[in-house]
């Protein structure tokens, strides 16, 4: 697993308003803070292109609920969630934001911990 996440300093920040504006559970706002305090910040052209960031289809499996999932993280404005557009800010994008491929991530969702793989991330023009 990652030790450390990667961001943008955009996501970044977008992140650490949505815990300043009390958005998460308790849980939720302990993990990110942690996260984030150890988070890497890079340019977006920077960013390795199987990490887990805005305009992303990702796939991911859901060891919990045993199922795989697809994605697509867009901006708040973008959302489109009968789309399968899903904003960053949306609980799977909070939980694997930052992450890469093959990273297995506990994350505490409002119905619970679950268990989070990484398994495909592909750049996706809206």
């Amino acid at each position: 697993m990652t030790q450390n996440i990667i961001l943008t300093t955009g996501i970044y920040d977008a992140i650490k308003d949505h815990l300043r504006r009390k958005k998460v559970t308790p849980n939720e706002e302990v993990r990110l803070t942690s996260e984030l305090r150890n988070a890497v910040q890079v340019r977006r052209r920077e960013l390795p292109e199987d990490v887990v960031t805005v305009d992303r289809k990702v796939t991911v499996k859901d060891h919990t609920l045993n199922k795989e999932e697809e994605y697509i993280f867009v901006g708040v404005a973008q959302a489109r969630p009968k789309k399968n557009k899903h904003s960053i800010l949306s609980d799977m994008a909070l939980a694997t934001m930052g992450y890469k491929v093959g990273d297995i991530v506990e994350y505490p969702f409002k119905d619970g911990e679950r268990r989070i793989e990484i398994l495909k991330v592909e750049n996706w023009e809206g």
